[in-house]
């Protein structure tokens, strides 16, 4: 067997790792989710992301501000018409909540849009995310 160069050895390491890195999905994504992370107004953060559910798209949303007990206000908007709202205070140890939907996969790509506002602060946070 020939002998490597250290150089070309450390180029054949490099491209290996890169290889294994390719196309992995972050482990709490199954085939064929699509993820979108962002941050609001203030600082917290948002969340949203749609599966594949049979027939169904599963919409999930999350607001993380890391403090429980925030009241906020959210929407949810589906190809520009509102197909869901509500009130949700955030808890558990993270200081968020998350609000899941089973709806329509209409023809074509859907265009979800996740929003919330905590009325206390004005703080706004919005996630678009097409499917």
């Amino acid at each position: 067997m020939p002998h490597l160069s250290a150089c070309a050895a450390a180029a054949a390491a490099a491209i290996t790792l890169t290889a294994i890195g390719v196309g992995t999905a972050p482990a709490n994504a199954k085939d064929g989710d699509q993820i979108r992370r962002g941050t609001c107004s203030g600082s917290a953060l948002w969340k949203v992301k749609v599966s594949p559910e049979g027939q169904r798209l599963e919409f999930e949303g999350e607001i993380d501000s890391n403090r429980v007990g925030q009241t906020w206000r959210w929407k949810l908007v589906q190809n520009g018409a509102t197909i869901a709202t509500g009130t949700r205070t955030t808890a558990g140890r993270s200081g968020s909540f998350t609000v899941a939907r089973l709806v329509v996969n209409r023809a074509g790509t859907d265009r979800f849009v996740f929003s919330a506002v905590r009325p206390a602060t004005g703080q706004t946070c919005r996630g678009v995310i097409a499917y």
